[in-house]
């Protein structure tokens, strides 16, 4: 079996060669997905938050299913539904699309509240119940949502238990001009995402996300992250700091980082890089801050300037 660090260097240069100009956008995919958690994608339409989904899939070669979120989706629509057939007269079961290993709820905020509720059994048990059957989800599984952080009008945002779910936010971000030259050379005849190849089984991502939760995390280093997350309790723009769920995601996005650089333990640097994308879609500002035109980020920039990392220590396992 290939290390976390191959996995994520075969994956990461896959992906680049549809997904132009944005390693750090795609890095950042990466590490969610040995991590074993659910993407949150914020952007502007037209940056490739969809097509950054179906790569992921395509280059591990799982089942991918796209849900597009509309004011009147079901919950019926996401988990499927029994339906009666004639012939045997029983009901049979009418699989939904977050039945797959691979899971795009595009424009997830246009969803209502009713909806995508029916997503939050799928993210946090990895199960799904319709009619009182509850069926387990394969594994991997992950959710890729997107939404548009811009255009509100008709859309439900979503509830900060759903937030909780996505172990990272991320954006993409518009290309330099370099890069959307060479992206409009690329898609002249025909788009690159038909010939992207597979480079890894479902087997093979599934044994590296094993050896990620096995990597090594020091006390000290440990410590350093409890500190980082209970400081957005007290800061004082922040109504509502993450909670011990966050510190989780935290240390498993800190773990997938160190496993990607080819390290079996973690480093202060690895936890403090995944700071923002791990915790900033968890807190809440207080009113004044929202007022005042703060973010969530520049909140937590303070906090690791301030919370000193801990130096000078061997942090790899003795």
């Amino acid at each position: 079996m290939p290390t976390p660090a191959d996995v994520a260097n075969r994956l990461a240069a896959n992906i680049e060669g549809v997904i132009v100009g944005k390693p750090e956008a795609v890095r950042l995919a990466v590490t969610g997905l040995l991590a074993d958690g659910h993407l949150l994608v914020e952007d502007v339409p037209g940056v490739a938050k969809t097509m950054l989904a179906r790569c992921v899939a395509l280059s591990i070669g799982a089942t991918f299913r796209r849900i597009q979120c509309t004011p009147d989706l079901l919950p019926t629509d996401i988990t499927g539904l029994s339906i009666f057939n004639q012939k045997t007269s029983q009901f049979e079961f009418n699989p939904g699309p977050v039945i797959a290993n691979i899971v795009l709820a595009d424009e997830i905020n246009r969803a209502p509240p009713r909806t995508q509720s029916a997503l939050l059994e799928a993210m946090a048990e990895r199960q799904v119940t319709v009619d009182g059957v509850t069926r387990k989800l394969a594994a991997p599984f992950c959710v890729m949502a997107t939404q548009n952080p811009i255009e509100y009008e008709g859309t439900f945002p979503l509830p900060e238990a759903q937030l909780d779910r996505f172990l990272l936010r991320m954006t993409i971000g518009y290309p330099s001009p370099e890069s959307e030259s060479e992206m409009l050379l690329r898609l002249q005849l025909s788009h690159p995402v038909e010939q992207i190849q597979q480079v890894l089984t479902t087997e093979e991502l599934l044994d590296a996300q094993k050896r990620v939760r096995q990597i090594f995390v020091h006390q000290k280093v440990r410590d350093y992250i409890v500190r980082l997350v209970q400081a957005t309790r007290a800061h004082p723009d922040i109504a509502l700091g993450a909670s011990p769920r966050g510190s989780l995601a935290l240390l498993r996005a800190a773990q997938a980082q160190a496993a990607a650089d080819g390290l079996s333990f973690i480093l202060p640097d690895h936890a403090k890089a995944m700071v923002e994308p791990a915790l900033a879609h968890r807190l809440i500002l207080t009113p004044e801050a929202r007022l005042a035109g703060r973010r969530a980020a520049t909140a937590l920039n303070q906090i690791t300037a301030r919370i000193e990392a801990p130096v000078g220590e061997a942090f790899a396992a003795t």
